[in-house]
């Protein structure tokens, strides 16, 4: 009872103004597990996982890299771990554990995530008893490897690796994996499409689990959504400019290509050739309010009043609150 008292507080601390499923919520809680091993220097190693079945738990592989018998925790609860069925490339482990008394968390799709869609990442971030719940936003989502890979706000920290990230209804969509250095930082969840490969793998009984993750590629083997990023961070445009370049040669029909090379040239000054990079996305994903912004902003300044309200209306039929963003961000009273 104290434990299922305390995920209630923890679940009203979550940002007030969220419309919670708060019931839900807390069952997508009692899902999320502390991973835990003693590595080769008997240190404890620890990450997070998942209950998407019965005595089954999704993680990241890179948590099994310095331990021989990991095993599953909650609160004062251990399950020894017993089989894994590993992805290394994609990073997910499938582990069981044939005592695990939890119930599994529903599990989402990605054709119902939307750019701009509030959701929660909860785990056990560096190593806490108790899985910490923080607030976010869908970013972008990136089709990799026959799924799309999701880039949110929603901050994850160390020992929260194969955690998930969920819908505000307590539906699984992602397990988070992977973030850039420093800070700010973009926060990068693996799609929960993936299990089903995952299930195929051949079982495995021992451990450690090695093995060279792509998120882990040299710079240039990376996916471009991932080379693009911490040019932009940075504020490297020129950079920007090469790699995004690069990327709508080898993806022309990538919305997200053209936003990323729109960007570059428009903090170069380079505005019509922005302009017509942000077009193409748009045209390739109408859905691409990151790019309707840019649209927004440069017809603002072209003084093209007809556009910007057009522009809008469009962002305003995707998602009310990012309009509402978008009318803050050009000065408009109410509404452009």
């Amino acid at each position: 009872m104290r434990r299922f008292a305390l995920l209630v507080v923890l679940i009203s601390q979550v940002a007030p103004a969220l419309a919670l499923e708060q019931e839900k919520i807390l069952k997508a809680l009692q899902s999320v597990v502390m991973i835990r091993g003693y590595n080769a220097s008997g240190g404890l190693s620890y990450g997070s996982g998942v209950v998407v079945a019965k005595n089954t738990v999704i993680t990241n592989c890179h948590i099994f890299r310095s331990t021989k018998e990991p095993w599953i925790a909650r609160g004062e609860d251990s399950y020894p771990i017993e089989t894994v069925q590993a992805d290394r490339w994609r990073d997910l482990c499938l582990v069981t554990a044939s005592t695990l008394p939890l119930n599994p968390a529903p599990l989402g799709k990605w054709d119902d995530i939307k750019r701009g869609q509030e959701v929660l990442s909860m785990g056990h971030s560096n190593g806490v008893p108790n899985p910490l719940t923080s607030a976010g936003s869908v970013k972008a989502t990136y089709m990799f490897d026959g799924g799309y890979v999701i880039r949110s706000s929603a901050k994850f920290l160390m020992g929260a690796s194969g955690s998930g990230i969920f819908d505000l209804e307590g539906n699984l969509l992602g397990i988070n994996t992977f973030k850039t250095p420093g800070r700010p930082a973009y926060f990068y969840s693996l799609p929960i499409e993936w299990l089903a490969d995952l299930q195929k793998q051949p079982v495995e009984t021992k451990f450690p689990i090695v093995g060279k993750a792509f998120w882990e590629e040299d710079d240039s083997k990376k996916p471009f959504f991932m080379q693009v990023a911490l040019p932009e961070i940075h504020q490297d445009w020129p950079k920007l400019a090469e790699v995004a370049q690069n990327w709508v040669v080898a993806e022309p029909k990538n919305s997200d290509a053209w936003y990323a090379l729109g960007e570059a040239q428009e903090n170069l000054f380079k505005i019509d050739e922005a302009k017509q990079s942000y077009q193409k996305s748009v045209a390739i994903d109408a859905s691409n309010t990151d790019s309707l912004f840019r649209l927004g902003v440069i017809a603002q300044t072209a003084g093209d009043k007809t556009t910007v309200h057009d522009i809008h209306v469009a962002i305003s039929n995707i998602n009310k609150e990012l309009a509402q963003e978008y009318s803050q961000l050009l000065g408009c009273k109410q509404e452009c």
